[in-house]
């Protein structure tokens, strides 16, 4: 069954308060915009159809012109063979022919009234169309809007980024534990003392002191 049952029904339709009212608007305003494009090729159907009509019916009025031209010849010839009576039987027939014209014709102003409303609420309706279609894209963005809100809500406190986060935790422990085991293997060192340090390098001193000794003794066996 049908949101709207006729199109004054639409005409006068709010749409805010019908989406208000709705429990999933989305959905109602699909429904509302497909009724309202379905009533506006009715609409637009039957305008078609009065048309059609109204050209017909000025094809078969102008059709009834002719008979009654046929008929007043007809008639005009009995009366100049002095058949008053045929002449006036024939004025009978043109009359009922234009008797029929004339009705076709007040046919024709009526669907001509029927035409203008039919414009006018194709164009009401086509209003109402463009204003549904509008809050539809509304309630598109709005939706998408409040869905990406809600998947980056559930990013930022959702277990997977506890998860992520947890994962940081280990590794921060490990580079802890890496940086311990370097420091504590300089605990306990004990630092040199002045003399060691001198010592140290006396002990190099000789040993530089004999390396060039043995350089200059293996030079003097080389040029002897």
């Amino acid at each position: 069954m049908g949101i709207f049952s006729r199109t004054r029904d639409i005409i006068a339709a709010n749409v805010t308060d019908l989406l208000d009212k709705a429990e999933d608007p989305a959905k109602m305003i699909r429904m509302i915009i497909l009724e309202m494009e379905e009533t506006l090729v009715e609409v637009r159907a039957s305008a078609a159809r009065s048309i059609a009509d109204q050209k017909e019916m000025r094809r078969q009025i102008a059709k009834l012109e002719n008979v009654q031209a046929s008929w007043v010849e007809k008639a005009e010839l009995a009366l100049s063979k002095g058949r008053e009576d045929l002449a006036k039987a024939a004025l009978v027939e043109k009359q009922k022919a234009a008797d029929l014209g004339e009705q076709l014709a007040d046919e024709i102003n009526v669907l001509d009234e029927s035409l203008k409303a039919s414009e006018a609420d194709i164009a009401k309706l086509q209003g109402k169309l463009r204003e549904a279609r509008a809050r539809q894209n509304s309630i598109v963005a709005r939706m998408e809007s409040a869905n990406n809100r809600l998947r980056m809500r559930e990013i930022y406190a959702g277990p997977k980024m506890d998860e992520a986060f947890s994962r940081f935790d280990m590794l921060e422990r490990r580079v802890d534990w890496a940086e311990g085991r370097a420091e504590a293997a300089g605990l306990g060192a004990t630092p040199k003392s002045l003399e060691e340090e001198i010592a140290e390098l006396r002990s190099s001193e000789k040993v530089e002191a004999e390396l060039a000794a043995l350089k200059a003794k293996a030079a003097g066996k080389q040029e002897g």
